[in-house]
């Protein structure tokens, strides 16, 4: 505790940053460091895990120690340390885990381990400080396409998911085929500004009536089979045609899906989570989707959309309140389920 504040430490290594972060009460940013490896990973053409894991190993203690000057804060000063303790890739998991328990033992601090997508939902209460449950939460990133209704802090119920690829994986590879490279999710939303979203005819695909899963593989397909069709014929290929039709399918269904979902549940907030939720036309069409059925739209900004240290302190603190602790005997877990 300092100046009344609670202050948590938020630990992030799930994928392929390392990053750490000090909120005060659940809510205000005090620090917010990432180290990204993007440009490492980008020359593989997605993540390695084995490299994740390794450049976490040369980072995390920095990684921290930035985090805490930057607030102001010494450990002895925190309240609490939350971690990511899964999903994500184990190898990964484990150097944040390690770190957190070591620091909450030898400073005998309280530890949360935190589920990584409840994080991505409390990254919205460090961008909207009025925001309360019950809302529901869309939750788009490179491993995950979720709807989930939130009726309150520490309860999250999943009522749609992916079948296979997210949507963000769905981006990456169609990115690599055209030739636009990793990360595909912000190279194809570039390059779609630029591109008719009307030119290709792409199959939207919704799966059996009221689902509220995602299926897109078959539409990765689609786009797959049209490359190789043109290619065959001898014709140009238009790259921002390509992702602006792609994107547009991709979009609506996910738009479509989360509004039909806040509709059923009778619920007047939406809130967006994950690294796509950055894209900008997903944006748009939530906004537009929701705005006809009365519904309101909240997103963070585009730094607390990525994987982050402050959402991991934020949905730490509202576990903490709730009276769940963790021992030190938590461990990674890659497969966690929501």
């Amino acid at each position: 505790m300092k100046d009344g504040k609670f202050l948590t430490l938020g630990i992030e290594t799930s994928c392929d940053e390392t990053a750490a972060s000090v909120v005060a009460d659940g809510r205000f940013v005090m620090s917010n460091v990432i180290s990204s490896q993007i440009d490492i990973h980008t020359q593989y053409g997605g993540v390695v895990p084995e490299i994740a894991s390794r450049k976490h190993l040369e980072r995390i203690n920095d990684v921290i120690a930035e985090a805490l000057s930057g607030a102001g804060v010494k450990a002895p000063e925190l309240d609490l340390i939350g971690v990511t303790y899964g999903p994500g890739l184990v190898g990964a998991l484990l150097i944040g885990v390690a770190a957190a328990k070591a620091m909450a033992y030898a400073c005998d601090i309280p530890l949360i381990g935190v589920n990584h997508m409840h994080g991505h939902i409390a990254a919205n209460y460090l961008e909207h400080h009025d925001l309360e449950p019950p809302f529901m939460a869309l939750i788009v990133s490179g491993g995950h396409t979720e709807i989930v209704n939130v009726p309150g802090y520490n309860k999250c119920e999943k009522l749609g998911g992916t079948r296979d690829d997210a949507a963000g994986e769905a981006f990456d590879k169609v990115a690599r085929v055209i030739g636009l490279g990793y990360p595909g999710g912000p190279k194809i939303d570039r390059a779609a500004r630029d591109g008719d979203p009307d030119a290709i005819a792409f199959k939207r695909v919704y799966l059996e009536p009221g689902s509220l899963d995602f299926s897109f593989s078959g539409l990765k397909t689609q786009a797959l089979n049209y490359l190789n069709t043109e290619k065959q014929a001898g014709r140009e290929i238009n790259v921002n045609d390509v992702a602006a039709s792609f994107q547009e399918a991709v979009t609506e269904v996910i738009a479509d899906k989360a509004v039909d979902a806040a509709v059923r549940y009778s619920q007047k907030r939406i809130v967006m989570a994950g690294g796509v939720a950055s894209n900008s036309r997903l944006r748009y069409l939530m906004e537009k989707k929701a705005g006809e059925r009365g519904i309101d739209v909240l997103k963070p900004s585009p730094v607390l959309c990525t994987d982050n240290g402050a959402m991991i302190a934020s949905a730490a603190y509202y576990e903490y309140g709730s009276g769940r602790r963790t021992e030190l005997d938590l461990d990674a877990v890659p497969g966690l389920e929501f």
